[in-house]
């Protein structure tokens, strides 16, 4: 590795940290290496004391607060641990040195391998794009909350709340009261979470709704991956050589799936991320779109920009999340970047059954198919797949909003259905009035 615009490295813990962090959080994130170079590690002494150190460190002298946008973790490197400060990039930009304020002194962006000074206007740009209406900013709509879900959590993991915990955890508003962070964590709220199945691959028949909420976000989520651990059962597969058990999904990616569709939801619409089973597939939904500023391939990358910042902060301390930026990489090591449709208002995720179109890499990427027509078996690229739930889902959608929904060209989404009409996969039903009809 060399130092460029994600990493920069330090022999020991100096006294420009700071001025390092800063810089990443108004960019695109990074990461600090403590204790090595490009070729070279340097030995740490009280590694433990120095963790601590950084920590309280960036707790207290980077504004605005950047818990949960911060993760410490140790490696090794040439037999030596080196300290590693995982940064993400920042929503309420610009973040600056709090002892030097928010000018010029204060405020940094790394561009290349170096943290530049922002000249006024930049800090001014960004100030007036600042997100006001951040979920610590909205009131809850209750103040009589009680949070008992949340200390045996805690207590679970050998932490104990304090009288102060609600300011700790950032659950006030500055004005004192409950926010809508509180909200979601407290014993009872207003938040359900269903995780809905249905017979068949379309939402026609309902066959199962159960609802996960009016509790502690967390306890709901701790719900959700139960009922979907239940719904993920184990199938055998026998070959010449050996009899491979494995389950529906992989277990490791449908858990990352389901936390980061419930800390990332964009919970200011009230509206709640959904689980859907088919017979052939599992759709999470959650509300908001990529986060502001990151491009697809930033959030591929595992680029990190916590749209609720707080509620990640207590997800990490309760372990649900390991480091900043590790979810969607977890993810795709079993599916494919094509399980994700990003719209304007929404992110879905689409997990195959193993053996299903679009399943995981392990069984079924790039796996033969049955046509029903002929019982011809064939392959399908991964963007035919996805094309083809997108028909599932809407058998009249035109070429152009597969285009839009997937981001590409609209002559390329014509050359996919082109081969799919071909192969017998699909055929068009009644023109350019009618509809898609999938033969599988």
């Amino acid at each position: 590795m060399t130092e460029n615009s994600r990493i920069e490295f330090k022999s020991k813990l100096t006294d420009d940290l700071e001025k390092e962090v800063v810089a990443f959080l108004n960019a695109e994130g990074g990461v600090v290496y403590i204790g090595r170079d490009e070729t070279k590690a340097y030995k740490l002494n009280n590694i433990d004391e120095l963790q601590l150190k950084i920590k309280d460190r960036l707790k207290h002298n980077i504004s605005p607060s950047i818990l949960g946008l911060f993760d410490i973790a140790l490696e090794e490197f040439n037999g030596e641990k080196v300290i590693n400060i995982i940064v993400a990039s920042g929503s309420e930009k610009p973040y600056y040195i709090r002892k030097k304020g928010m000018s010029e002194k204060g405020c940094f962006i790394r561009i290349g391998s170096s943290s530049e000074p922002m000249n006024a206007k930049m800090i001014e740009e960004l100030f007036s794009k600042r997100v006001r209406t951040t979920l610590r900013n909205i009131v809850s709509p209750r103040q009589d909350l009680t949070f008992e879900q949340l200390h045996i959590y805690y207590s679970s993991k050998g932490y104990k709340l304090n009288k102060n915990f609600a300011k700790n955890l950032e659950l006030l508003t500055d004005e004192g009261k409950y926010n809508y962070i509180a909200y979601l964590l407290a014993d009872e709220n207003a938040l359900s979470i269903k995780v809905a199945k249905y017979k068949g691959t379309d939402r026609v028949e309902l066959i199962e709704n159960n609802e996960y909420g009016y509790c502690s976000l967390i306890k709901a989520t701790k719900a959700v991956l139960d009922k979907l651990d239940v719904e993920n059962t184990t199938f055998a597969k026998i070959t010449p050589k050996e009899r491979i058990e494995k389950t529906l999904w992989d277990k490791v990616a449908i858990k990352e799936a389901v936390i980061n569709a419930i800390i990332h939801n964009d919970y200011t619409n009230e509206i709640p991320p959904k689980f859907e089973i088919f017979d052939d597939r599992l759709e999470i939904t959650s509300a908001g779109g990529l986060p502001l500023g990151l491009s697809r391939e930033e959030f591929f990358s595992g680029v990190s920009n916590p749209r609720n910042r707080e509620i990640m902060r207590v997800y990490k301390d309760l372990k649900m999340v390991e480091q900043l930026g590790s979810g969607i990489p977890r993810i795709l090591r079993a599916y494919s970047k094509e399980s994700f449709v990003f719209m304007p208002n929404f992110t879905r995720m689409v997990f195959y059954k193993s053996g299903a179109i679009g399943g995981a890499k392990s069984g079924a990427i790039g796996g033969a198919i049955d046509i029903q027509s002929n019982n011809k078996k064939i392959y399908l690229t991964d963007r035919q797949r996805e094309i083809i739930d997108l028909i599932k889902q809407n058998p009249k959608i035109g070429y152009r909003s597969i285009a839009a929904v997937l981001d590409i060209n609209p002559s390329a989404v014509l050359k996919h259905l082109e081969n799919l009409k071909k192969l017998g996969v699909i055929e068009r039903i009644g023109g350019t009035r009618g509809y898609w009809k999938i033969n599988l």
